[in-house]
């Protein structure tokens, strides 16, 4: 019997979002629009160079964010992770648990150290730029699993940051064979250029020999496969999935399988704020493809909910907003 629309693997982070110029990213020398792990000294350096700035704190990580907003819309979502045994760690299971998301934290002790933290820079053009602390999420391993869970999950999605950690990297590979052996759908992301230019054999065996669903926008598409080409870029990406979303954010979304592809249009915003917005899509489209939707249904809710966290500040929605998103897309459902 299914108990889980999603089971998910990824690094727990708390976001702290600041709005800053280019300027000032060229000062603390942060690579725009992209991830960049830091240490300790970076982050108190960082932090020197934003003292004072107004900042807002949410619960984040990529898989985090996806596992909360199929949540939101309704499904039935278990997120393994790990926090430290501290403040912000407290706030991380805390967050998860207010958004109806079921976690290992509830179920394991935490260890003294600092929660691992997202520092999201953003710029007037609505780019955002990361500058990310594991702590301890550079420590996640195979002990966060819930076997049982996994085996009893529609999907099992692999967060592709976990390219860069050893041991969350071989957490999330158990996981993948766990789930492959109960017959559980297979779905990771491409997650970010950085991941694709450092880390691309750990994505590679997250890929394995294929999975069910996996997601990537232009740029990570294009690094990827080397060229700009999109018939290219198409043809050499859509083998690694029986159903591959490529997001090119104000164009939409092409949906890649069988042999085909079909091109979902995005809805009309102005971008503020695209930090979480590949997360939102990801959660969107999950939620609707084990709710018995098509594929091009689902990737119009997720273009949906995607343009709604872009045209705000912050990697999450609202419960208002997002319910909504849902009426909206019910509403599509009945017209069509």
């Amino acid at each position: 019997m299914t108990r889980y629309h999603l089971y998910a693997i990824g690094n727990a982070l708390v976001d702290s979002e600041y709005e800053v110029s280019d300027q000032q990213l060229q000062t603390m020398g942060v690579d725009k629009r992209h991830m960049t792990l830091i240490d300790a000294p970076r982050r108190t350096e960082l932090l020197g160079h934003l003292h004072g700035a107004k900042t807002r704190r949410t619960g984040g990580g990529s898989a985090g964010n996806t596992v909360v907003a199929l949540s939101q819309l309704g499904g039935k979502a278990f997120y393994s992770c790990r926090v430290a045994d501290d403040e912000l760690g407290a706030f991380y299971t805390q967050d998860l648990l207010s958004h109806g998301v079921a976690t290992n934290l509830t179920h394991t002790q935490q260890l003294p150290g600092q929660t691992g933290s997202c520092m999201v820079m953003v710029t007037p053009d609505a780019e955002r730029s990361m500058s990310t602390f594991l702590g301890a999420t550079a420590d996640l391993n195979h002990t966060a699993l819930h076997e049982a869970d996994i085996a009893r999950s529609q999907v099992y999605y692999m967060e592709g940051y976990l390219a860069a950690s050893p041991t969350g990297l071989d957490a999330a590979l158990q996981g993948r064979a766990i789930a492959k052996a109960a017959g559980v759908a297979l779905a990771s992301t491409l997650s970010d250029v950085s991941m694709i230019n450092f880390c691309r054999p750990g994505l590679d065996a997250i890929i394995g020999d294929g999975l069910d669903f996996l997601f990537c926008n232009e740029e990570e598409a294009q690094v990827w496969c080397g060229t700009q080409d999109m018939a290219q870029i198409c043809g050499q990406i859509a083998p690694l999935a029986r159903t591959v979303c490529l997001t090119r954010g104000p164009l939409g979304c092409i949906v890649l399988e069988c042999g085909g592809q079909a091109a979902v249009p995005a809805a009309k915003v102005k971008a503020i704020d695209t930090n979480g917005a590949g997360d939102m899509f990801a959660g969107a489209f999950l939620y609707a493809v084990t709710h018995g939707h098509s594929h091009t249904q689902a990737a119009w809710l997720a273009n949906q909910a995607a343009a709604q966290v872009v045209s705000q500040y912050g990697n999450r929605l609202s419960a208002e907003a997002m319910g909504g998103i849902k009426t909206r897309f019910e509403q599509q459902l009945q017209a069509a």
